[in-house]
C-alpha cells in the first residue's frame, strides 16, 4: 500500500513540476505535500520492515557456503586457463549433479 501511495505521489509531483514557468510554480504546495508524505510513509515502512520482518533474522553460514560452492560463476575464474567450453561443461555437470563446482573441476 505504501508503494502504491508513493507511486501516486510521484505522478502528482511529476505533473506539478510540469505546471510551472521558470521559478514560478503554483503547484509547489502540492509538490511539497506529496514529497513529505512519501518521505514519511517510506520511513514508517522501513521501520516496520526492520522491526517486524527483519528483526531476528540469523545468517545461515553453512547454507551460504554450500550455495557459494555450487555457484556456476566460479568457473569464470577458470576460463582463461581451461577455456570457455570446458568451463561451461564443468558448470553444467556440477549443476546437474548438485555438486560443488570446485569438486567437479578437480575431478
Amino acid at each position: 500500500m505504501i508503494c502504491a501511495q508513493v507511486i501516486g505521489n510521484d505522478a502528482t509531483i511529476t505533473i506539478g513540476g510540469q505546471s510551472g514557468n521558470f521559478q514560478l510554480n503554483v503547484m509547489l504546495p502540492v509538490i511539497a505535500f506529496n514529497l513529505l508524505q512519501s518521505l514519511e510513509l517510506l520511513g514508517i515502512g522501513c521501520r516496520n520492515l526492520a522491526d517486524h520482518a527483519l528483526a531476528g533474522f540469523r545468517v545461515n553460514r553453512e547454507r551460504i557456503g554450500d550455495a557459494l560452492e555450487q555457484n556456476p560463476i566460479l568457473v569464470t575464474a577458470l576460463n582463461p586457463v581451461i577455456g570457455y567450453e570446458k568451463g561451461a561443461a564443468i558448470a553444467k555437470k556440477a549443476y546437474a549433479e548438485g555438486r560443488s563446482v570446485l569438486d567437479v573441476a578437480a575431478e
